[in-house]
């Protein structure tokens, strides 16, 4: 099920369970777990991209191995805010994957966020071929901190 407000994920997803963040590319899926008290977010992996079977077979293998209960799924609206082509296939991504598994999956809006990581990964003075690397997936891992950041911001 798609929710409409990221606030929904605390009904949604029973206590304990993590929730996984997802940076939804057209070659790469990177993907960040969260802690079971869901306070942090970590890197975990990238998916090299090959047919959708593939893709969403070792994708579910690291959600029941990790005991992720919900996705937070960045949403690349257009700076103005708008949906854009990439935003439509990422809706349909969505979909398709509803197909397979059904589990509460919440949109983060993800604008610049591969810009913010990779700024700060230059910051830090990190090769251009390590930032390829782990880019994706700490772009993942950004997406799913802002949602836990708000979700702690509105636990009350």
């Amino acid at each position: 099920m798609i929710l409409e407000n990221p606030a929904e994920l605390r009904e949604a997803v029973p206590g304990g369970m993590r929730l996984m963040g997802l940076d939804v590319g057209t070659k790469t899926i990177g993907l960040a777990l969260s802690d079971t008290r869901r306070i942090i977010a970590t890197p975990l992996e990238t998916i090299r991209r090959r047919r959708f079977r593939e893709d969403m077979a070792r994708l579910f293998a690291l959600i029941n191995t990790n005991g992720v209960g919900g996705l937070v799924i960045g949403l690349p609206l257009t700076l103005a805010g708008a949906d854009g082509p990439r935003t439509q296939s990422v809706r349909q991504f969505s979909r398709n994957l509803l197909a397979f598994h059904d589990l509460p999956i919440v949109f983060w809006d993800e604008r610049l966020s591969t810009v913010a990581v990779t700024r700060e990964m230059i910051a830090h003075d990190m090769t251009r071929k390590r930032r390829a690397e782990i880019v994706d997936r700490v772009a993942a891992a950004y997406i799913l901190q802002g949602c836990l950041d708000f979700l702690g911001r509105t636990s009350a």
